[in-house]
């Protein structure tokens, strides 16, 4: 064979292989920046993710992905940063359908005359899918991935978890009065085993079981709530130590604090996440350390309804994980947007401790994606951008004047950014916003059904309903 024809030859042999090495995916993401949130905490300038089968491939600089990595699709974002998609830890999404119904009252006098009799109206299967909805389109505009909920007709909110694409720790509401699904708490129990029973394995759900609260629920209710968890290895979703009033009337009544009470109970389980926790003592936060239970922080709620701030450094020195939530929006916060959440939690912490350095910028995005994560029991699959891990991300832009001149990236997250910038959304692999245009949610649907829903809320209200 000539000489010129083996070289010929020989380049497309070379070619050849170097097509057959790179590897196929089914989405690359790249953008100025990526964020890791890994054990290093790596921050990789001109990196991207390679996406497939739900699961990243890898992550790394921009030209090493390219090289190893062929795309079906590509998303590329030069003016952005990528993230771990934001992990909220406690709301109650179909209540973005209550949203400033009762503003500016105190918690108790809100969810007792106002909240309360507003759901036993109200609150129907078509009501909680249509909220969820609501609730979801903002949630992922603004960059979370991962909602953990707490209401009513949780079968309802798990079908359009699902439908959209989104990651649920989708928790059923058992309470001590007739709610809006249940009549009593033992119905809502054996309706929260069937719920687990038929999510269990979802790849997107994660079914939980939510006694409301100590002051909500009697002891037998709470103790049959954690076996029904353990039974079943899901996480057990309850608020605690909110006010000062659930402290000294839970004492009142049992002699301990809500978090020993359930520890004497026996109402805590293997995965439990105690929302809230503003005013539980030394004493709460080493039972809460010797049951691994996770708290989630919601510094707007908390500072709306005047409840208090819950000491995180503490938290964090006893080793306790703490998430961020924004809470419900129908008055103890009106909306949910973690990046507001991200901002005051930092900003909180330095106020009431005297000091700039408390709770820095880096750990702040700790609680709202890896930290969150391991608060649901869920730190080996979600929060950080890790091959291996389920393709939870968003890119936020840093094209705005706000995000100018760029020096350090947790600061940006955390005190410079907003939800609003949010471009891109993948979750389980799956794009869900592009360029900021949802794909799984039909936004003028949700918007006019919404407004529909809300005259007929206002309108039980004109006629003494409730």
């Amino acid at each position: 064979m000539p000489l010129m024809m083996k070289t010929f030859v020989s380049l497309v042999l070379l070619c050849a292989g170097a097509a057959q090495a790179q590897e196929s995916a089914d989405l690359i993401v790249s953008a100025a920046q990526v964020v890791t949130m890994d054990a290093k905490r790596r921050v990789i300038d001109n990196g991207a993710v390679a996406v497939r089968g739900g699961r990243i491939l890898a992550v790394g600089p921009r030209a090493e992905i390219d090289k190893a990595y062929k795309a079906k699709q590509r998303i590329d974002q030069p003016e952005a940063l990528i993230a771990p998609g934001l992990v909220n830890t406690h709301t109650h999404a179909a209540m973005s359908l209550l949203r400033g119904l009762a503003d500016d009252k105190p918690l108790q006098e809100w969810l007792e005359k106002y909240i309360f009799p507003a759901e036993a109206k109200n609150v129907t299967p078509e009501f909680v899918r249509w909220g969820t909805r609501l609730a979801m389109l903002e949630m992922m505009l603004s960059g979370t991935t991962t909602y953990t909920d707490m209401y009513y007709f949780e079968d309802e909110v798990a079908q359009a978890t699902k439908e959209a694409g989104m990651r649920g720790v989708l928790g059923q509401t058992i309470i001590g009065f007739p709610a809006p699904d249940y009549k009593t708490p033992q119905e809502a129990l054996a309706a929260t085993e069937k719920f687990i029973a038929k999510w269990k394995n979802d790849p997107l759900i994660t079914p939980a079981v939510a006694p409301h609260a100590v002051y909500t629920n009697e002891e037998a209710t709470l103790r049959a709530a954690r076996e029904l968890a353990d039974k079943h290895g899901v996480p057990l979703l309850i608020h605690v130590s909110e006010t000062q009033l659930e402290n000294t009337s839970t004492h009142a009544k049992t002699g301990s604090s809500p978090t020993f009470y359930l520890s004497r109970i026996g109402g805590i389980a293997k995965r439990t996440v105690f929302a809230h926790g503003v005013w539980m003592g030394v004493r709460d936060r080493q039972t809460a350390r010797q049951f691994n239970v996770g708290v989630a922080h919601c510094p707007s709620s908390n500072m709306k309804m005047a409840s208090g701030v819950l000491p995180v450094l503490e938290f964090l020195r006893f080793g306790i994980p703490v998430g961020l939530g924004p809470d419900g929006p129908a008055g103890s916060n009106n909306d949910f947007n973690m990046f507001e959440e991200m901002d005051l939690a930092a900003k909180l912490a330095k106020s009431m401790n005297f000091d700039p350095q408390a709770l820095p910028a880096a750990t702040v995005v700790e609680m709202a994606t890896i930290m969150g994560a391991r608060v649901l029991g869920m730190e080996e699959q979600i929060g950080s951008l890790e091959a291996g891990k389920r393709a939870d991300l968003i890119t936020v832009s840093l094209a705005e004047p706000h995000a100018f001149p760029r020096h350090d990236p947790y600061s940006m997250l955390v005190y410079s950014l907003k939800g609003s910038d949010v471009r891109d959304v993948v979750i389980e692999g799956r794009v869900t916003v592009r360029d900021r245009k949802p794909l799984t949610l039909n936004r003028a649907e949700i918007l006019a059904k919404a407004a529909e829903l809300r005259a007929k809320v206002d309108a039980s209200l004109r006629e003494g309903k409730p």
